[in-house]
């Protein structure tokens, strides 16, 4: 029933020949070895991702992928369902939090509406890959079709080949959508697995009766659903297209062989599906930075990872991970340009 796409079939390890040779030119920086921390982990992952001992980072590319949730209008959020159309006009206006980091930060933004609720037309930034009009409620039955979640991973993943191609080596994903903390949560609950309320949080801002109706929804949720623990089940019966198309997105990169900057809960809930399907994915990956979210430190344990930064943030788009793309960058950097002890004609050390 679930057979979909090979998308990320021919997903491979890292190769660890330059290991060796990375890790010498890391140690003998002019620095104390280890000096840098996690910098220098980043630098390791970066040239074995890049297959060489002086890595670069070329036209980072954030997408950000908005879909509307059918669960949304039973009173899962805080907000109501027009404010994920109202949030991309304000993407494609420059006004969101994701537009101020892109442009201080040197990422290329564009915007994809994968299954919003509303009619924008033709728009500069904007691709308009809309599967439906939103999903179906998961509360009465699927949320999308095969067909319908299969067309979303397919054209996730014809999205990033296209970056690919004109250059891009550095992705990430960002997500809109009023619902989708709670999607996320269901595919988490499934996919860590963990127990539902745990990986349930407030979203958008719910208070404590929200919050508790939320979590009474999706029990009822999660006790209608008769399917099994496949991922693509999971994804086609709770996921939005949004989730969907980000599937297909990391599953290309990973492909291409790209490094993919993960942001939180959603998109990490995408990670969780796509990394069911092809574990070397994970080797692509730097976590950007640890959501508020209660689920998704409940993924980062799912999966053995810990992310860069720790800032308090909750808010998608993928703003964390525009964030980190400095620190990023800095690794590259120190590996490439910083000099040796030989170089510098600094003493090593003795012991």
């Amino acid at each position: 029933m679930h057979s979909f796409s090979k998308i990320g079939a021919d997903l491979r390890p890292l190769q660890t020949t330059f290991d060796e040779a990375l890790q010498r030119k890391i140690d003998l920086k002019t620095k104390p070895k280890g000096a840098l921390g996690r910098l220098e982990e980043l630098a390791l992952q970066l040239g074995r991702i890049q297959n060489t001992l002086s890595p670069e980072i070329v036209a980072p590319h954030l997408l950000v992928f908005a879909g509307d949730h059918g669960a949304a209008q039973e009173g899962i959020s805080a907000y109501p369902q027009e404010v994920t159309w109202q949030m991309v006009e304000n993407f494609l206006a420059g006004g969101a939090a994701i537009n101020v980091f892109a442009r201080q930060l040197g990422w290329s933004l564009q915007v994809v509406d994968a299954g919003v609720a509303h009619v924008f037309g033709k728009r500069t930034g904007l691709i308009d890959a809309k599967i439906a009009p939103g999903t179906a409620s998961y509360l009465e039955g699927p949320a999308m079709t095969d067909a319908q979640c299969h067309a979303a991973i397919e054209i996730g993943s014809e999205l990033v080949r296209q970056l690919i191609q004109n250059g891009c080596n550095v992705l990430a994903c960002g997500e809109m959508g009023i619902g989708n903390t709670a999607s996320a949560s269901l595919i988490t609950h499934y996919l860590a697995p963990a127990p539902l309320n745990s990986c349930i949080g407030p979203g958008t801002g719910l208070d404590d009766v929200g919050l508790i109706r939320k979590q009474e929804l999706l029990s009822v949720a999660a006790s209608r659903y008769r399917g099994n623990s496949d991922p693509l089940a999971i994804l086609t019966h709770f996921g939005g297209f949004e989730i969907a198309m980000m599937t297909g997105a990391l599953l290309a990169a990973g492909e291409a062989g790209v490094l993919i900057i993960v942001d939180g809960f959603i998109v990490t809930a995408s990670l969780l599906i796509a990394a069911r399907l092809q574990p070397h994915l994970l080797d692509y990956c730097v976590f950007a930075h640890g959501s508020e979210e209660p689920g998704h430190k409940i993924q980062m344990g799912a999966l053995g990872k810990r992310p860069l930064l720790n800032l308090g943030m909750r808010l998608g788009e993928g703003t964390g991970a525009a964030l980190a793309l400095p620190l990023i960058q800095a690794a590259a950097n120190f590996l490439v340009q910083m000099a040796s002890f030989e170089s510098a004609g600094v003493s090593e050390t003795t012991i």
